[in-house]
């Protein structure tokens, strides 16, 4: 699998990213938007997620189409970033129509970082706007590591961040972006290795490889406190129902177990967003469907690395980079 040519979640033809973050707060919002609307699917597989307008993804709802997906850091508190994003999308004619007016479909989900380090006694909720202003930042080309949703993020040794790659699956591009703010770890114990290791493309998390030795003890985490959470978009190109796409973000979360350890937890609300812009029709239902969700795992392991590895430090962070420990 070839990467496309940005290496990032828009090399899917049709899809945007907008990043908004707040250094003082030390947390941030991530928009991702189509000029038209678009299928989308979810599968949930932690035990601690934050979610809105989740439930309209189901395949059996009525709203088929979504005009935008969300990711926040803030816990619930960042859930009202899908409330800027659909107030600017409504003032721009976008959304479901019913009778006179237009709703914009905005799901969303929030992860955990209220305990970074950031100055959190914001008085007034800054997440509205910190959506609005990500919407308002869209574009093909974003920046990986501590921006947007996940500009304060953690893991249980490092840093953590927001991070993207894509691969050509035959005829059809896949991409993933993902804010990874782990109870486990993406590196092996101590040391500079990332468990996402054999599916690296060109160098893109640091070439560190395979250790030596592999760990036989407990995996670190953040088990002493509830300041977790993984969520992550996978697109293709590919013309995908909404069934599709839940098949999509199913088989995806195969590539956030691969790259993170543990994942999945009771104290994480770990989640993927599956996306279709529809693009190219599928040829072969059955192997295409497959061989997209083996491409959407690859793509989002090698974003989660890549997170990790861009992530850059500011003031009063608790966990060093990885950079930081591992290039002085």
């Amino acid at each position: 699998m070839i990467p496309g040519p940005r290496n990032l979640i828009t090399d899917v033809d049709g899809f945007v990213i907008g990043n908004a973050s707040d250094e003082s707060i030390k947390s941030g919002v991530t928009v991702f938007t189509s000029d038209a609307p678009f299928t989308a699917g979810i599968h949930v597989m932690g035990g601690a997620p934050g979610t809105r307008e989740t439930d309209l993804l189901a395949p059996d709802k009525t709203v088929q189409q979504v005009d935008a997906l969300v990711l926040s850091g803030g816990s619930a508190f960042g859930l009202d970033a899908a409330s800027g994003v659909a107030d600017a999308l409504a003032a721009r004619g976008c959304g479901f129509a019913v009778g006179d007016h237009r709703v914009p479909i905005v799901p969303s989900a929030i992860l955990f970082d209220l305990i970074n380090g950031g100055d959190k006694n914001w008085g007034q909720n800054p997440y509205k706007t910190l959506g609005q202003n990500a919407l308002d930042d869209v574009s093909r080309d974003f920046d990986l590591g501590s921006v947007g949703a996940g500009c304060g993020a953690t893991t249980a040794v490092l840093k953590g961040g927001l991070g993207s790659a894509s691969a050509k699956i035959g005829e059809y591009m896949v991409g993933a972006v993902v804010a990874v703010n782990a109870l486990g770890s993406a590196t092996i114990d101590e040391g500079p290795h990332f468990w996402a290791a054999p599916f690296e493309q060109n160098g893109e998390f640091g070439d560190q490889g395979w250790p030596g030795d592999f760990p036989t003890g407990a995996p670190a985490t953040k088990l002493d406190a509830p300041q977790n959470t993984t969520i992550a978009i996978v697109a293709t190109d590919a013309d995908l129902s909404q069934a599709q796409c839940t098949r999509l973000a199913v088989a995806a979360h195969d590539g956030m177990a691969r790259a993170l350890v543990p994942s999945h937890t009771p104290l994480d609300g770990d989640l993927i967003f599956a996306a279709s812009s529809g693009a190219r029709p599928l040829q072969d239902p059955i192997a295409d469907t497959l061989m997209l969700g083996h491409g959407a795992a690859t793509c989002l392991a090698r974003a989660i690395a890549r997170a990790i590895f861009h992530a850059s430090p500011a003031s009063d962070d608790p966990m060093p980079t990885w950079r930081q420990k591992h290039m002085p």
